[in-house]
C-alpha cells in the first residue's frame, strides 16, 4: 500500500552543493554502534522527466523476493528479504579487466534475486565476468558487512565498511586517499554522521537520512531546459526492514512500505512514482 506521510519529514535540511550533476548518486551504508540496527540511504541526482518507479517482485522456487528503484526495467538499487541491499553511482571512465565485460539486462534485479549476502553478491558479479567502466557499486547485508566494489586501470578494487559506515559518491575510493578527498557531497555526509555520533544517543533512520540529505541536488534546468537534480532519495532500514522514498525533495510525495509484510504477500507490484 503506498502511503503519503506528510508529517514523515525526512528530508529537513538540504544543503546546496555548487552546480547540480545529473547521474550522481550519494550512497550511505550505516550500523548504530550503539544499538546495531543498519540503516542504507541514496540519493538518486539524475533528469525530472524520468518515469521512475518501485518494483516489488515476489519470492519463487529459485529467487528471492526484492524490492528495487529505478526506470526502464533496470534496478538502480535496492533491497531483499534476506537483508542484501545494493546501490550504483557513476564514476570516471575506466579500463575494465581482461576477461570482463559489461552487465547485460538488469543486473541489480539478478543479484537481489539470486544473493543473500555481500560475499555472494561480489560471488556473483565475479561468476558472470561483470565489470563496470564508468560506475561502482556498494553492496551491503543485515550482518554488518558492506563494500564498495569499482574498477580501476583494469583491476577490480574493493573498499571495505570502516568505523561502521560505507559513504560512495562518484569518484573511485580506491584510488582516493582519504586525506585528498574533495567530494563536498561525500563530505557533507561523513561531517554529518560525525556530528550526530557526538550525541551519544541511538541514531535511526531519519537521522541517517537527514545526513543524506546533506548532499541532495536541488532541481535546475541545464542549457537545453530539461530540469534535474535529486529525483528520489530511498531510506532503508535493514534490520528491521522498513523502507521509505521522498520524490522530487517533496515530502508530501513519500511512500513508505513495510518490506516484510510486502514480501509476505507472493505478489508481484509496480509503484509509479508521482
Amino acid at each position: 500500500m503506498k502511503k503519503i506521510v506528510k508529517s514523515l519529514c525526512f528530508l529537513t535540511l538540504f544543503l546546496v552543493i555548487g552546480t547540480v550533476t545529473v547521474r550522481a548518486c550519494s550512497v550511505i551504508y550505516y550500523v548504530d554502534q550503539t544499538t546495531g540496527k543498519i540503516y542504507v540511504a541514496n540519493n538518486e541526482d539524475y533528469f525530472y522527466n524520468t518515469d521512475a518507479y518501485i518494483q516489488i517482485l515476489p519470492r519463487s522456487k529459485k529467487k528471492l523476493a526484492r524490492l528495487w528503484y529505478g526506470w526502464n526495467d533496470f534496478a538502480q538499487g535496492g533491497v531483499n528479504e534476506a537483508g542484501l541491499f545494493f546501490d550504483g553511482a557513476v564514476t570516471p571512465n575506466q579500463k575494465v579487466p581482461e576477461g570482463y565485460k559489461g552487465p547485460k539486462g538488469n543486473l541489480g534485479d539478478r543479484i537481489l534475486a539470486n544473493c543473500k549476502t555481500v560475499d555472494e553478491a561480489i560471488a556473483y558479479l565475479e561468476k558472470e565476468k561483470v565489470a563496470l567502466n564508468n560506475a561502482h557499486m556498494l553492496f551491503g547485508d543485515r550482518s554488518g558487512n558492506a563494500v564498495v566494489v569499482e574498477w580501476v586501470n583494469g583491476q577490480k578494487k574493493m573498499v571495505a565498511i570502516e568505523n561502521n559506515r560505507l559513504v560512495m559518491t562518484n569518484f573511485n575510493l580506491s584510488d582516493t586517499p582519504s586525506d585528498q578527498i574533495s567530494c563536498p557531497r561525500y563530505l557533507a555526509i561523513e561531517k554529518e554522521i560525525d556530528r550526530l555520533e557526538t550525541t551519544k544517543t541511538p541514531i535511526d533512520l531519519k537521522m541517517v537520512g537527514n545526513a543524506v540529505a546533506k548532499a541532495v541536488q536541488v532541481p535546475v534546468k541545464n542549457a537545453e531546459g530539461r530540469e534535474g537534480g535529486t529525483l528520489y532519495t530511498s531510506f532503508i532500514n535493514i534490520t528491521d526492514m522498513k523502507f521509505v522514498l521522498a520524490y522530487k525533495l517533496d515530502n508530501s510525495k513519500v511512500t513508505q512500505l513495510d518490506l516484510n509484510q510486502e514480501f509476505s504477500k507472493g505478489k508481484k507490484r509496480k509503484i509509479a512514482l508521482e
